[in-house]
């Protein structure tokens, strides 16, 4: 099988595409056959050994993907040949197959594409995680977005507006918006060409947001936290504009306001029950069409370092996938 492999630390340009053996499943596990793999901004952390996990060298990376179980490891139950199926096994995905274990297997329904199905597992789940659990959004408050036309900003978005929230997209440029605007967002904000807090001063009467989802951090955190309304929460999601931001101690006390933490790859690991009820909500959500991801590209595997070289570079809106 053909495989993307990273040998070496470094950036998209060290990875290398080669013939490699079908992997063979052992207890517990399952072989898929890749139909479409999501691409992440973690991704690009983890071939550089800059994110929170580091896997043995050498490696294909790629965290999610979805396809069609095509070999069943012993002990296996719950999972027939030729089921379709999304997974977030946190690397391995870049290949024409992958071996995972069943439980970190999603049932996808035949209503979902492939594409649609691998766009799930990371940045819908992260979103869903953050927004239905950490946050306990509600119908009626404002949500504000950060990052708005990202993978996670713009799954975002579209979970709010399904949890009747009034959703604010923050993003860098006016075509940027657009899509968020055509995703449900109700109120826009270019904090490249307007200042953050005048922006959601303008769109929330001086209010503020109930509800910030941050992925981006570095500069922008702050402000939208000083701008947050009474016992409001902040996401911290993570950090794609760089720098780690460091907000002063007395914002939270001054507008009883909290700074919530969201990791669902530990979630799962920790409350794993929980987070296969929360998974099979987002997809059964999509299923009734309530929620339509927005797969923007897609490359094929030759060109999965070029994929990479465009999230680091935040040129991708919404999700792109790599169809092996």
């Amino acid at each position: 099988m053909r495989a993307v492999v990273c040998k070496a630390w470094g950036g998209p340009e060290k990875l290398v595409v080669e013939d490699l053996p079908v992997p063979e499943p052992g207890p517990g596990e399952v072989r898929v056959r890749v139909r479409a793999a999501g691409v992440n901004y973690p991704d690009v952390l983890l071939i550089q050994n800059k994110y929170q996990i580091r896997p043995p060298l050498p490696f294909s990376p790629g965290a999610e993907a979805a396809g069609e179980v095509v070999a069943l490891g012993d002990d296996v139950t719950g999972l027939a040949l030729g089921a379709r199926v999304a997974c977030l096994p946190l690397w391995g995905c870049f290949a024409e197959e992958l071996v995972v274990p069943a439980s970190a297997c999603h049932a996808l329904p035949a209503g979902v594409s492939y594409e649609v199905g691998a766009s799930l597992p990371m940045v819908y789940g992260t979103s869903w995680h953050a927004l239905r659990d950490r946050a306990q959004l509600a119908a009626g408050e404002t949500l504000l977005v950060l990052g708005a036309a990202g993978g996670v900003g713009l799954a975002a978005v579209q979970i709010g507006k399904v949890a009747g929230a009034r959703v604010i997209a923050a993003a860098s440029s006016a075509e940027k918006l657009a899509v968020c605007q055509a995703h449900g967002a109700d109120g826009l904000i270019n904090y490249a060409a307007e200042d953050l807090r005048e922006g959601i001063k303008r769109l929330t009467g001086g209010n503020g947001p109930d509800v910030i989802y941050d992925p981006v951090g570095d500069k922008y955190s702050e402000p939208a936290f000083r701008s947050i309304t009474w016992r409001g929460r902040h996401l911290v999601i993570g950090f794609a504009a760089g720098a780690i931001p460091a907000i002063p101690w007395n914002l939270p006390l001054l507008k009883g306001a909290s700074i919530v933490g969201v990791f669902w790859g530990e979630f799962q690991k920790r409350e794993p029950d929980r987070a296969r009820r929360e998974m099979a909500e987002l997809i059964a959500t999509v299923a009734a069409g309530r929620m339509k991801p927005l797969v923007s590209r897609r490359y094929p595997l030759d060109e999965a370092a070029q994929a990479l070289t465009d999230m680091a570079a935040r040129k991708v809106v919404g999700k792109v996938v790599v169809v092996p």
